[in-house]
């Protein structure tokens, strides 16, 4: 997993010299005093923006753009849960707010992770303006092409404010006997993603212990912490999710709080 930070982050180097060249943000009435949305603080690896999300040295607000396609469309009550999970974690002083927005299908499942920076550079309608911070999720309607029977992809964060979450896939696995409901394996893995914007773990937010799981780069070592790898791939989650969504364990939170979060 470390080469795919990696190879996003020189993604989105490109993506950000392409938009400097063409955008032309300086042309504007120097007497306006609109704010300048620059696209590109939006468009960095991930990791990058930790510090910005947990603290209120840049940003003291946050604003949640939620783009689904129909049939998509998360639960109320995963969306309650999850904004008490950033409440709890984050200084915004100013408040979280989300917002909703239903899209048409892009057509493209099953999903290479590349293709979800083409699909934000279209359809995200929020960006870093002022003393806000924005963060773009987009439940999509189908799955990762490289799912198998045993492994299966619930979601990914893949740039600085940037994430996705496979609906299909939840949508299926929901329907298994013995799964947790779907609002709670949406909780699990909406919170589990943030923490990867969060720079959980290793990942743009220093690691206070040792407690990176060395076989899968960027998740954590401790029992029944949200960070753990089987939330993200749902193998097993099953086993790690019951009646409600995993907490962020004491190592992790640690973490968080040495880069400026609660």
């Amino acid at each position: 997993m470390k080469k795919f930070y990696k190879y996003f982050y020189t993604l989105c180097l490109l993506v950000t010299i392409t938009s400097c060249s063409s955008d032309g943000n300086g042309g504007g009435d120097p007497t306006d005093d609109t704010p300048v949305i620059d696209r590109t603080l939006n468009q960095q690896g991930l990791g990058d923006s930790a510090n910005d999300l947990l603290s209120d040295d840049n940003y003291t607000s946050m604003n949640i753009e939620v783009l689904f396609v129909n049939g998509f469309q998360p639960t109320q009550a995963a969306m309650e849960n999850f904004q008490a999970f950033l409440e709890e974690r984050t200084y915004k002083p100013d408040g979280i707010s989300i917002s909703y927005r239903e899209v048409a299908s892009s057509g493209m499942s099953p999903f290479a992770i590349e293709e979800f920076a083409d699909i934000e550079d279209e359809e995200r309608g929020t960006f870093n303006i002022g003393d806000e911070i924005s963060v773009y999720i987009y439940f999509a309607d189908g799955s990762n092409e490289n799912d198998t029977d045993q492994r299966f992809v619930l979601g990914s964060a893949y740039r600085n404010t940037s994430m996705v979450i496979y609906g299909e896939t939840i949508n299926r696995f929901a329907a298994r006997a013995n799964a947790p409901s779907k609002s709670v394996i949406e909780t699990a893995v909406l919170n589990h993603e943030f923490g990867h914007l969060f720079g959980l773990v290793n990942v743009g937010t220093e690691l206070q212990s040792d407690h990176e799981d060395d076989d899968n780069d960027g998740h954590c070592t401790e029992e029944n912490c949200l960070m753990r790898a089987s939330l993200e791939f749902g193998s097993g989650i099953i086993n790690q999710v019951r009646g409600t969504a995993p907490e962020m364990g004491p190592l992790c939170i640690a973490d968080l709080q040495a880069n400026g979060g609660k």
